[in-house]
């Protein structure tokens, strides 16, 4: 563990009162923040592009997130570096009844393990019993959930939680019908040009696509990262066909512009 030793002196260093790093030394979780979300993206863009050196830096720079957290736990008597990966190894312990036995020893080959069935629901019941223990007074399956998740990722834990107690279908097909139904809703209101109520029946139907994404096992943000990256590369794959002609796309018209991005998707096949 040469290198993590190192980084937590590095942290050290730049903390220190004295002779540290001045930026370094004026954060706080608060301002922590911003950052943590743009080494998070930073690196799931490294993953999708699969240059190993990439991630591996990226992961560094998520890694540094985590360990600044942990020394400025540690300034506030709190927590320290060792305290969360202990914490941590405790819970996936306990999480996984088909790996360890009760009493923390790793299960061999010839150990008796459940089916996976059995492995989906204890898991889910091991959760319940950790959302008690952290919040008994909030009787909700919501407990714990943070109030200021990205409204797709906040959607997708809802209806997780709402499923983990019945409350969700168990076939796809009425999912499918809920999508249909909501959007009739917005075009409804899109008639009696209510800006308010098309919002809020926008709302629905993002919610009942990011439903359809979790019945199918789909990733609702990657999805739609994926897409937003396949709609940039078109669209610059356009672009760069009209300045090769001294144009540009504001100058044509919207059958023009259909037209190249009907030829772009062509290319791809």
């Amino acid at each position: 563990m040469a290198g993590v030793r190192a980084l937590l002196e590095v942290m050290e260093r730049l903390r220190d009162p004295d002779t540290g790093c001045p930026w370094d030394q004026k954060q706080t979780m608060q301002s922590l923040l911003p950052y943590t979300q743009e080494e998070v993206y930073e690196v799931m863009a490294a993953i999708e592009q699969g240059n190993m050196d990439e991630i591996a830096d990226e992961l560094g720079d998520l890694l540094f997130q985590v360990v600044f957290y942990a020394k400025l736990g540690a300034e506030q008597a709190a927590f320290d570096f060792d305290s969360i990966a202990a914490g941590t190894a405790a819970k996936l312990i306990r999480r996984h009844p088909h790996v360890y036995a009760e009493d923390g020893r790793p299960l061999g080959k010839n150990d008796k393990r459940p089916s996976d069935a059995e492995i989906k629901a204890r898991w889910e019941q091991i959760k319940q019993q950790e959302r008690l223990a952290k919040a008994p007074e909030e009787p909700t399956v919501f407990r714990d959930i943070p109030h200021n998740l990205p409204a797709i990722l906040m959607a997708n834990k809802l209806q997780k939680r709402a499923a983990s107690v019945g409350f969700d279908w168990t076939e796809k097909a009425p999912v499918l019908d809920k999508i249909e139904e909501e959007l009739d809703e917005v075009r409804v209101e899109l008639e009696r040009g209510n800006q308010e109520a098309v919002a809020a029946e926008i709302g629905d139907l993002l919610f009942a696509v990011v439903n359809l994404a979790r019945h199918c096992q789909v990733n609702p943000e990657a999805a739609l990262q994926q897409t937003n990256r396949k709609f940039k590369q078109r669209f610059q794959a356009i672009e760069a066909s009209l300045a090769a002609q001294g144009l540009t796309p504001a100058e044509q018209s919207l059958a023009e512009l259909e037209a190249l991005w009907g030829k772009v998707k062509a290319n791809e096949k």
